[in-house]
């Protein structure tokens, strides 16, 4: 069967399906470099692969913001800053100014961690301050706002509140993890924030995504937008069980 446009939703042996080719699943990747000892060169590398790969975006700390922005000028692959990562243990006006500071650096992503000491205590009208002045911010500026719980300390209720906040404050995604935390994303995870933020925001996966079943297990779930620092590997693994295949697009 030829693919329609691509991510098109279609009917497919009665169920509602989703084709996606390549392309499409390589612009579902956040390709990271997040680690303290990245050098210039690690990042140039970074977003060499990003560009060859047509990746949506390179994911770096905050600091590298205009270093990849620079080197990404003239394509459609955005710089996403990470703030106030790994341990969102600062301050709403620290990480209101980090945010503006990134974005007047040449970012024009935003992922944010939460206060998770806040969360812990159950002091929801700061966490939802705290995602609301971010958000503005983001919006003033017209980029992606994401919001980063780090799942592996939190309960199942804790998640689903902050979903909630969410719902109402209306970032672009809602975020599984930073990789840096106890534990990453989890196809579970991903499912019940799919389900309690509804069709308002998007869920981002991330954190322990390493190989093409996973990846692919992340999207069936709910996930659209993959973070990952094995982006080149998952894509190049699914690339050529399409060309095994025989298929320009696979259906999920």
């Amino acid at each position: 069967m030829k693919h329609p446009a691509s991510g098109q939703a279609i009917y497919f042996e009665g169920a509602l399906m989703s084709t996606w080719t390549l392309d499409d699943l390589a612009r579902l990747i956040d390709h990271t470099n997040l680690h303290a000892d990245a050098t210039e060169a690690d990042m140039v590398k970074l977003c060499d692969e990003a560009k060859r790969h047509h990746f949506k975006m390179v994911a770096i700390n905050q600091v590298q913001s205009r270093f990849c922005a620079a080197q990404l000028e003239g394509t459609d692959i955005d710089t996403g800053a990470a703030i106030a990562f790994p341990l969102g243990q600062t301050s709403i006006a620290a990480k209101v100014f980090e945010t503006r500071d990134a974005l007047a650096n040449g970012a024009n992503e935003i992922d944010y961690v939460v206060n998770v000491t806040e969360v812990k205590q159950g002091n929801w009208g700061y966490v939802a301050s705290e995602m609301r002045q971010i958000v503005d911010v983001c919006n003033e500026a017209g980029v992606p706002s994401k919001v980063i719980f780090e799942n592996c300390y939190l309960t199942r209720d804790e998640k689903i509140r902050l979903c909630e906040i969410a719902r109402e404050v209306r970032p672009t995604f809602v975020k599984t993890s930073t990789g840096f935390g106890t534990g990453g994303a989890t196809v579970e995870d991903v499912a019940l924030m799919h389900e309690h933020v509804g069709d308002e925001v998007l869920v981002k996966a991330a954190g322990g995504i390493r190989d093409a079943d996973t990846f692919l297990d992340m999207v069936r779930a709910g996930a659209r937008r993959i973070g990952t620092s094995a982006g080149v590997a998952i894509i190049e693994e699914l690339a050529a069980r399409m060309e095994q295949a025989g298929v320009d697009a696979i259906e999920l």
